[in-house]
């Protein structure tokens, strides 16, 4: 019996997989998971680029890099110039304001790593902007925040949505569904099946894209600093984000494959379950626990912390609390998907298709 089982789930599954992956109307899902990718690439490509001009121009404009660090507000335009020398850039402009003219100066000097902007108001430095060059740290911490605020919480979660509700319920539209129903086959089996090809067509899709955003991320750091790192915490982060990838399709797969079997519409469920997931971090630290995107953020190696610049109503919104460990994690999104999917199960066996109402 086991063995028949397991020979009706590889039929489903080998028809499910090819019509997942080559749904015309799913084209969409393979743009939300490779959009970061371009990001990323965009920036591995500039940022070496940048540093490449930034050291021409300190060759033919060189600069005590001391001298550009404590330079300080406060000083004068002539002062400036006899420290720093002749500036690379310089732009002058008159303004009026309230009836007095006021003279504006922007200088720019580099050291080859830094790149410094000084803005003079009638021959006084009054501000400084400095610009460095981003790290590997800070690429890292850039990467988790993308991935945790839009690939878990949109890209992945969309993509399910598409995939996982139009398991069962696409079907019913197209009036397609009986066909397997007049198999001898198990529901439960059906069920197996098609949760298999779901489950594997998302996760090759959303694991490559991250592989690849990853891959595209590290590229500009070729060398030293990146074989430190790969020898260091690297692989095991590429192996944490991969592994939550892979999670979070099997996650929010189940909830959406038992959707489209409870709810004739299940787009009402998934705005519901995506308005909860969006205001986590809102939500008192009790309710956090019922949300997949509590779990998926604590086995991620980098937690992303919301933004510094946040306004104040905001920040009093936001409800801190200790994140989980990644075994309690782990076994609280496998205890999820388990609950879940018995209640499609269930569902499932009781399934009837009448598609005048349906």
């Amino acid at each position: 019996m086991i063995r028949l089982w397991c020979v009706q789930i590889l039929g489903v599954l080998r028809l499910e997989v090819r019509k997942t992956f080559l749904a015309r109307r799913g084209l969409w899902i393979y743009l939300l998971a490779l959009a970061p990718v371009l990001l990323f690439a965009g920036q591995s490509i500039y940022a070496p680029r940048r540093q490449a001009r930034l050291a021409r121009i300190a060759r033919e404009h060189p600069v005590s890099r001391w001298a550009l660090l404590f330079t300080r507000p406060g000083v004068t335009r002539e002062d400036v110039e006899k420290r720093l020398g002749e500036p690379y850039f310089k732009q002058t402009q008159i303004r009026w304001f309230r009836g007095t003219r006021v003279r504006r100066d922007v200088y720019r000097y580099t050291d080859g790593q830094t790149d410094e902007a000084l803005v003079f108001f009638d021959g006084k430095l009054v501000r400084i902007f400095r610009s460095n060059p981003r790290t590997l740290a800070d690429d890292n911490t850039i990467f988790a925040t993308i991935f945790q605020f839009y690939y878990l919480r949109l890209a992945v979660f969309f993509g399910c949505v598409g995939v996982f509700t139009n398991l069962f319920r696409g079907e019913m539209v197209d009036k397609s569904l009986h066909f397997y129903l007049l198999t001898p086959m198990r529901r439960e089996v059906l069920l197996a099946g098609k949760f298999l090809a779901g489950l594997i067509a998302t996760v090759v899709i959303f694991s490559c894209g991250t592989a690849l955003q990853l891959g595209a991320m590290l590229w500009q750091f070729r060398g030293p600093a990146l074989t430190d790192y790969l020898h260091g915490p690297g692989w095991g982060d590429v192996a944490a984000y991969l592994g939550v990838t892979g999670l979070a399709c099997c996650a929010y797969g189940s909830v959406f494959l038992a959707a489209g079997l409870l709810w004739s519409n299940p787009i009402v469920p998934a705005a519901v379950v995506l308005i909860w997931e969006s205001a986590n971090v809102f939500v008192p630290a009790a309710l956090k626990k019922l949300s997949m995107i509590y779990y998926l953020q604590a086995m991620c190696p980098v937690v992303a912390e919301p933004e510094s610049d946040m306004s104040l109503p905001l920040r009093l919104l936001l409800s801190a609390t200790e994140p989980p460990g990644v075994r309690v994690a782990l076994v609280g999104i496998v205890a999820l998907i388990i609950a879940v999917l018995l209640i499609a199960a269930v569902r499932a066996r009781k399934l009837e298709i009448n598609y005048s109402t349906d």
